[in-house]
Protein backbone atom coordinates (compact mmCIF):
# COMPACT_ATOMS: atom_id res chain seq x y z
CA UNK A 1 0.00 0.00 0.00
CA UNK A 2 2.99 2.44 -0.01
CA UNK A 3 3.27 3.89 -3.21
CA UNK A 4 -0.48 5.02 -2.12
CA UNK A 5 1.22 7.18 0.26
CA UNK A 6 3.78 8.24 -1.90
CA UNK A 7 0.69 9.44 -4.12
CA UNK A 8 -0.76 11.22 -1.78
CA UNK A 9 2.31 12.73 -0.49
CA UNK A 10 3.10 14.47 -4.06
CA UNK A 11 -0.70 15.50 -4.48
CA UNK A 12 -0.78 17.22 -0.87
CA UNK A 13 2.19 19.17 -1.54
CA UNK A 14 1.00 20.76 -5.18
CA UNK A 15 0.58 24.21 -4.70
CA UNK A 16 -2.22 24.93 -7.10
CA UNK A 17 -1.89 28.61 -7.98
CA UNK A 18 -2.95 28.79 -11.59
CA UNK A 19 -2.14 26.33 -13.91
CA UNK A 20 0.76 24.73 -13.86
CA UNK A 21 1.65 22.56 -16.30
CA UNK A 22 4.37 20.67 -14.61
CA UNK A 23 1.60 19.47 -11.52
CA UNK A 24 0.23 16.01 -11.40
CA UNK A 25 -3.04 15.48 -13.28
CA UNK A 26 -4.02 12.13 -10.83
CA UNK A 27 -2.73 9.38 -8.98
CA UNK A 28 -2.15 7.67 -12.17
CA UNK A 29 -0.35 10.41 -13.19
CA UNK A 30 1.66 10.84 -10.25
CA UNK A 31 2.46 6.81 -10.76
CA UNK A 32 3.30 6.90 -14.58
CA UNK A 33 5.70 10.20 -13.80
CA UNK A 34 7.51 8.83 -10.80
CA UNK A 35 8.39 5.36 -12.43
CA UNK A 36 9.60 7.43 -15.93
CA UNK A 37 11.25 10.12 -14.20
CA UNK A 38 12.45 8.79 -11.36
CA UNK A 39 12.64 4.58 -11.53
CA UNK A 40 9.91 2.17 -9.82
CA UNK A 41 12.12 2.29 -6.74
CA UNK A 42 11.16 6.06 -5.78
CA UNK A 43 7.83 4.36 -4.87
CA UNK A 44 9.10 3.24 -1.98
CA UNK A 45 10.80 6.31 -0.65
CA UNK A 46 10.94 6.73 3.06
CA UNK A 47 9.25 3.49 3.62
CA UNK A 48 11.68 2.99 6.62
CA UNK A 49 10.18 5.16 9.42
CA UNK A 50 6.82 4.64 8.89
CA UNK A 51 7.78 0.12 8.79
CA UNK A 52 9.81 1.08 11.80
CA UNK A 53 6.58 2.94 13.77
CA UNK A 54 3.30 1.10 11.85
CA UNK A 55 3.39 -1.67 15.00
CA UNK A 56 3.72 0.85 18.14
CA UNK A 57 1.19 2.84 16.38
CA UNK A 58 -1.39 0.31 15.69
CA UNK A 59 -0.63 -1.05 19.16
CA UNK A 60 -0.94 2.41 21.12
CA UNK A 61 -4.09 3.17 18.81
CA UNK A 62 -5.97 0.03 20.21
CA UNK A 63 -4.75 0.15 23.64
CA UNK A 64 -5.45 3.47 24.08
CA UNK A 65 -8.86 3.53 22.95
CA UNK A 66 -9.93 0.64 25.31
CA UNK A 67 -7.97 2.11 28.29
CA UNK A 68 -10.33 5.29 27.80
CA UNK A 69 -13.35 3.21 27.34
CA UNK A 70 -13.53 2.21 30.86
CA UNK A 71 -12.00 5.61 32.21
CA UNK A 72 -14.77 7.75 30.62
CA UNK A 73 -17.47 5.04 31.52
CA UNK A 74 -16.95 5.41 35.32
CA UNK A 75 -16.26 9.20 34.92
CA UNK A 76 -19.81 10.05 33.33
CA UNK A 77 -21.32 7.00 35.04
CA UNK A 78 -22.22 4.91 32.51
CA UNK A 79 -22.07 1.01 32.75
CA UNK A 80 -21.79 0.86 29.03
CA UNK A 81 -20.06 2.49 26.07
CA UNK A 82 -22.26 5.14 24.09
CA UNK A 83 -21.78 6.75 20.78
CA UNK A 84 -20.28 10.16 22.43
CA UNK A 85 -18.13 8.16 24.70
CA UNK A 86 -17.25 5.87 21.61
CA UNK A 87 -16.07 8.84 19.55
CA UNK A 88 -13.99 10.56 22.76
CA UNK A 89 -12.18 7.46 23.48
CA UNK A 90 -11.20 7.38 19.96
CA UNK A 91 -9.91 10.82 19.78
CA UNK A 92 -8.23 10.39 23.05
CA UNK A 93 -6.38 7.65 21.66
CA UNK A 94 -5.88 9.71 18.12
CA UNK A 95 -4.26 12.20 20.41
CA UNK A 96 -2.16 10.23 22.38
CA UNK A 97 -0.86 8.27 18.73
CA UNK A 98 -0.01 11.60 17.32
CA UNK A 99 3.22 12.02 20.12
CA UNK A 100 4.62 9.02 18.58
CA UNK A 101 3.86 9.39 14.95
CA UNK A 102 5.25 13.11 14.37
CA UNK A 103 8.23 12.91 13.90
CA UNK A 104 8.82 9.57 12.37
CA UNK A 105 6.47 11.55 9.65
CA UNK A 106 8.21 14.01 9.26
CA UNK A 107 11.11 12.19 8.19
CA UNK A 108 9.18 10.66 5.67
CA UNK A 109 7.67 13.68 4.43
CA UNK A 110 10.78 14.72 3.23
CA UNK A 111 11.85 12.07 1.72
CA UNK A 112 8.77 11.75 -0.26
CA UNK A 113 8.73 14.85 -1.48
CA UNK A 114 9.89 15.50 -5.22
CA UNK A 115 12.11 18.29 -4.08
CA UNK A 116 14.22 16.48 -2.06
CA UNK A 117 15.09 13.54 -4.01
CA UNK A 118 18.79 15.28 -4.66
CA UNK A 119 19.18 16.45 -1.03
CA UNK A 120 18.79 13.59 1.50
CA UNK A 121 20.60 9.91 0.67
CA UNK A 122 18.66 7.76 3.19
CA UNK A 123 16.77 7.80 6.46
CA UNK A 124 19.68 8.20 8.78
CA UNK A 125 21.39 11.17 6.32
CA UNK A 126 17.66 12.62 6.28
CA UNK A 127 17.75 12.94 10.26
CA UNK A 128 21.58 14.14 10.41
CA UNK A 129 20.85 16.75 7.93
CA UNK A 130 17.42 18.13 9.97
CA UNK A 131 19.40 17.97 13.22
CA UNK A 132 22.32 20.08 11.91
CA UNK A 133 20.34 22.33 9.53
CA UNK A 134 17.35 22.90 11.37
CA UNK A 135 18.18 22.30 14.97
CA UNK A 136 16.25 19.68 17.44
CA UNK A 137 12.88 21.66 17.54
CA UNK A 138 12.36 20.66 13.79
CA UNK A 139 11.55 17.43 14.60
CA UNK A 140 8.43 18.53 16.35
CA UNK A 141 7.31 20.82 13.43
CA UNK A 142 3.82 19.52 12.83
CA UNK A 143 2.80 18.25 15.73
CA UNK A 144 -0.12 20.09 16.14
CA UNK A 145 -1.44 19.23 13.02
CA UNK A 146 -0.79 15.59 13.05
CA UNK A 147 -2.54 15.64 16.61
CA UNK A 148 -5.68 16.91 14.72
CA UNK A 149 -4.95 14.42 11.94
CA UNK A 150 -5.00 11.46 14.03
CA UNK A 151 -7.62 12.47 16.69
CA UNK A 152 -10.30 13.10 13.60
CA UNK A 153 -9.30 10.02 12.23
CA UNK A 154 -9.76 7.75 15.22
CA UNK A 155 -12.62 9.66 16.73
CA UNK A 156 -14.48 9.02 13.55
CA UNK A 157 -12.93 5.74 13.20
CA UNK A 158 -13.73 4.26 16.54
CA UNK A 159 -17.04 6.31 16.35
CA UNK A 160 -18.61 4.86 13.31
CA UNK A 161 -17.49 1.33 14.23
CA UNK A 162 -19.42 1.55 17.21
CA UNK A 163 -22.45 2.49 15.30
CA UNK A 164 -22.05 0.60 12.17
CA UNK A 165 -21.98 -2.18 14.32
CA UNK A 166 -25.66 -1.31 16.43
CA UNK A 167 -26.88 -0.84 12.88
CA UNK A 168 -25.62 -4.49 11.09
CA UNK A 169 -27.31 -7.70 11.59
CA UNK A 170 -25.77 -9.75 14.63
CA UNK A 171 -23.36 -12.12 13.58
CA UNK A 172 -23.97 -15.76 13.53
CA UNK A 173 -21.08 -17.15 13.17
CA UNK A 174 -17.28 -16.56 13.07
CA UNK A 175 -17.35 -15.41 8.83
CA UNK A 176 -20.35 -13.15 10.11
CA UNK A 177 -18.44 -11.70 12.78
CA UNK A 178 -15.27 -11.37 10.31
CA UNK A 179 -17.55 -9.65 7.60
CA UNK A 180 -19.03 -7.44 9.79
CA UNK A 181 -16.08 -6.35 11.35
CA UNK A 182 -13.94 -5.74 8.08
CA UNK A 183 -17.47 -3.92 6.55
CA UNK A 184 -17.80 -1.64 9.93
CA UNK A 185 -13.97 -0.94 10.08
CA UNK A 186 -13.71 -0.44 6.06
CA UNK A 187 -17.02 2.51 6.59
CA UNK A 188 -14.93 3.67 9.70
CA UNK A 189 -11.66 4.18 7.47
CA UNK A 190 -13.04 6.08 5.12
CA UNK A 191 -15.09 8.38 7.29
CA UNK A 192 -11.76 8.82 9.23
CA UNK A 193 -9.89 9.74 6.29
CA UNK A 194 -12.78 12.17 5.38
CA UNK A 195 -12.86 14.15 8.46
CA UNK A 196 -8.85 14.53 8.56
CA UNK A 197 -7.65 15.35 5.18
CA UNK A 198 -7.43 18.55 5.88
CA UNK A 199 -5.26 18.52 8.87
CA UNK A 200 -2.98 15.64 6.76
CA UNK A 201 -2.25 18.51 4.10
CA UNK A 202 -1.37 21.06 6.42
CA UNK A 203 0.63 18.86 8.38
CA UNK A 204 2.27 17.20 5.21
CA UNK A 205 3.06 21.24 3.98
CA UNK A 206 4.32 22.44 7.51
CA UNK A 207 6.82 19.31 7.52
CA UNK A 208 8.27 19.77 4.41
CA UNK A 209 9.49 22.91 4.81
CA UNK A 210 12.47 24.19 4.12
CA UNK A 211 13.63 26.98 6.32
CA UNK A 212 15.98 27.95 3.73
CA UNK A 213 13.14 29.19 1.70
CA UNK A 214 12.06 31.36 4.71
CA UNK A 215 9.99 31.96 7.19
CA UNK A 216 6.79 29.21 7.57
CA UNK A 217 3.91 30.68 5.79
CA UNK A 218 2.12 28.74 8.95
CA UNK A 219 3.12 26.30 11.69
CA UNK A 220 -0.88 25.53 12.99
CA UNK A 221 -3.62 23.39 11.13
CA UNK A 222 -6.13 25.97 11.06
CA UNK A 223 -3.67 29.29 10.07
CA UNK A 224 -2.92 26.89 7.53
CA UNK A 225 -5.75 25.76 6.26
CA UNK A 226 -7.42 29.19 6.06
CA UNK A 227 -4.25 30.22 3.90
CA UNK A 228 -4.94 27.27 1.60
CA UNK A 229 -8.70 28.43 1.32
CA UNK A 230 -7.79 31.46 0.40
CA UNK A 231 -5.02 31.09 -1.78
CA UNK A 232 -6.15 27.93 -3.53
CA UNK A 233 -9.67 27.21 -2.54
CA UNK A 234 -11.65 24.42 -0.53
CA UNK A 235 -10.79 21.78 -2.55
CA UNK A 236 -7.31 22.36 -2.06
CA UNK A 237 -7.65 20.90 1.40
CA UNK A 238 -8.53 17.38 0.12
CA UNK A 239 -5.67 16.68 -2.18
CA UNK A 240 -4.73 13.58 -1.95
CA UNK A 241 -7.91 12.15 -0.93
CA UNK A 242 -8.56 9.23 -3.18
CA UNK A 243 -4.72 8.01 -2.72
CA UNK A 244 -5.41 7.97 1.13
CA UNK A 245 -8.90 6.66 0.99
CA UNK A 246 -7.86 3.79 -1.34
CA UNK A 247 -5.28 2.67 1.44
CA UNK A 248 -7.06 3.41 4.88
CA UNK A 249 -11.00 2.56 3.81
CA UNK A 250 -10.63 -0.93 3.23
CA UNK A 251 -7.13 -0.79 5.44
CA UNK A 252 -9.01 0.24 8.60
CA UNK A 253 -11.52 -2.94 7.68
CA UNK A 254 -8.48 -5.16 7.64
CA UNK A 255 -6.92 -3.43 10.71
CA UNK A 256 -9.98 -4.23 12.99
CA UNK A 257 -10.30 -7.76 11.93
CA UNK A 258 -6.74 -8.74 12.24
CA UNK A 259 -7.04 -6.59 16.14
CA UNK A 260 -10.25 -8.93 16.84
CA UNK A 261 -8.11 -12.19 15.26
CA UNK A 262 -4.85 -11.09 17.57
CA UNK A 263 -6.41 -10.17 20.76
CA UNK A 264 -8.99 -13.19 20.60
CA UNK A 265 -6.14 -15.80 20.45
CA UNK A 266 -4.03 -13.86 22.88
CA UNK A 267 -6.90 -14.29 25.53
CA UNK A 268 -7.18 -17.55 24.74
CA UNK A 269 -4.07 -18.72 24.87
CA UNK A 270 -2.16 -16.66 27.33
CA UNK A 271 -4.54 -14.72 29.71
Amino acid sequence: MYPLDVAKTRLMLQVSKGAVEDQYKSIFDVFRRIIKEEGPTRLYRGILPPIMVEAPKRAIKFASNDTYAPMYMRLFNKDKLTQSLAIMTGVSAGVTEAMIVATPELVKIRLQAKENAGRYSGTMDCVRKIYAEEGLKAFANGLEATIWRHALWNGGYFGSIFGIKKLMPKAESKKGELAVNFVSGAIGGTIGTTLNTPPDVVKTRIQNHNPAKGPAPYTTFLAGARTIIKEEGVRALYKGYIPKVLRLGPGGGILLVVYDQVTTYMRTHFM
